[in-house]
């Protein structure tokens, strides 16, 4: 049994820092692209799915610690607390078996997206005041442009923005799960 909690807890680091890099790697892109979607929580989706929630919650917390301390994205500190709810939904809806199917995976991205844009609203308002440098910028300005203030904006923003990514990202992470051998999704008791 112990080498069993060993393996995994080494495993699980692995996944962690993997996920780190899948997140700001492609957080990095989209904003580069300007894309009106984020990308940053694939990895942590992944890890979330495979070693469980904390395993997903810590993938979230250390890629927004390690892209606000690097100088990527200063403002992913904010978004710190979104990041380990998305990993402990991830966790959970790929313990209750919905990243079988590619509807069920859909879904639980729609669902934590909408988590998401109603959590970080508030966030991207009043302690960004509206601008965070990212995409999405151009979807907030649009909703400012139709007389809408900061927080409005931001979760209109997020209503379109967020349950979209989201449901992206748990549509590749259940695309990955499919060529990930089986071997390895074994050692996560994922099958």
């Amino acid at each position: 049994m112990k080498s069993l909690s060993k393996g995994f807890i080494l495993l699980s680091i692995l996944l962690i820092a993997l996920g780190i890099v899948i997140n700001i790697a492609l957080g990095q892109l989209a904003i580069q692209l300007q894309l009106p979607i984020y990308l940053d929580s694939i990895g942590t989706v992944l890890a979330g799915v495979l070693a469980g929630p904390w395993v997903g919650a810590i993938t979230g917390y250390l890629s927004n610690l390690v892209w606000t301390i690097s100088g990527l994205f200063p403002a992913a500190v904010g978004f710190m607390p979104i990041a380990v709810i998305i990993g402990l939904l991830a966790g959970a809806f790929g313990s209750a078996g919905w990243m079988r199917d590619w509807w069920t995976a859909a879904s639980a991205g729609l669902i934590t997206g909408v988590f998401a844009a109603i959590l970080s609203a508030p966030i991207a308002a009043y302690v960004f005041g509206g601008v965070e440098g990212t995409g999405t910028q151009a979807v907030v300005s649009a909703f400012r442009s139709f007389g809408l203030d900061a927080l409005f904006s931001n979760l209109a923003q997020g209503t379109f923005s967020d349950p979209l990514d989201k449901a992206i990202t748990f549509l590749i992470v259940w695309a990955l799960l499919l060529v990930i051998p089986k071997w390895v999704k074994r050692q996560f008791s994922f099958e």
